[in-house]
């Protein structure tokens, strides 16, 4: 006589689709979390929620994660920059600044350099009243980055010995601290991004021979740092 085999069914799980709803909500929050952490385009946010994400769930989040990467914010961050730069450049055609206001791109950022005539009386640092104009409309232009600016004032190389300014060095840096202050107060930059250098007649950008180059030596160079160069920044 044949054994007969009891055969046991197993009871079906009627809670596993708890386990793929589970991942779909995690999956979603770090998509949110990450789109949020894009929303303002800063590199060191994003590199900090990508870390902490990593830490607590591992491989879940590294697809999403390298699709919302640095090369993603970093397109957003120079598609900005373009942005700033056609504004501004169509401020400078519509009042004759050509000669006075040049942007430029460069590996660390977008330059705005603006000759030292149309901001300061020769030999000074103050800011001349026709110049807060072209400031403030810098400043506003700049308002809505996230980017780390530098301020960098540059003379050219002949030398000053004033009571004010015993050297190049004092002038540039003078400058390129009152063009910060304008920056703060008129603009309302965030003072933690914001930074300024004096580089004297130590960076020139053509021959400082004659006339005409050390007059494009005396400038203030307006620098939005992007994500790469901005993690140098001390926090």
């Amino acid at each position: 006589m044949a054994r007969k085999r009891e055969q046991h069914e197993k009871e079906p799980n009627h809670e596993r689709w708890l386990i793929t709803y589970s991942d779909l909500i995690t999956l979603l929050m770090i998509f949110f979390v990450v789109m949020y952490a894009m929303s303002n385009v800063d590199a060191q946010k994003f590199r900090a929620v990508a870390g902490s994400l990593s830490s607590v769930l591992g491989d879940q989040s590294s697809s999403i994660l390298n699709f919302a990467g640095p090369s993603f914010i970093e397109g957003f961050e120079a598609q900005q920059m373009e942005q700033v730069k056609q504004q501004l450049e169509e401020y400078i055609e519509a009042n004759n600044l050509s000669n006075s206001i040049k942007i430029y791109t460069q590996e660390r950022g977008l330059v705005i350099s603006l000759n030292d005539t149309v901001l300061f009386p020769s030999g000074r640092a103050t800011l001349t009243p026709e110049s807060e104009n072209v400031m403030r409309k810098v400043g506003l232009s700049l308002k809505g980055l996230n980017n780390y600016i530098r301020v960098e004032g540059h003379t050219d190389n002949l030398p000053i010995s004033t009571s004010e300014f015993p050297s190049n060095w004092e002038l540039s840096a003078a400058r390129a601290t009152n063009v910060v202050r304008f920056l703060l107060r008129e603009a309302g930059l965030p003072p933690d991004k914001i930074s300024e250098a004096g580089y004297g007649e130590f960076r020139p950008i053509a021959t400082n021979d004659n006339e005409a180059g050390r007059s494009r030596n005396r400038r203030v160079d307006i620098v939005i740092l992007n994500s790469k160069q901005g993690v140098a920044e001390p926090h």
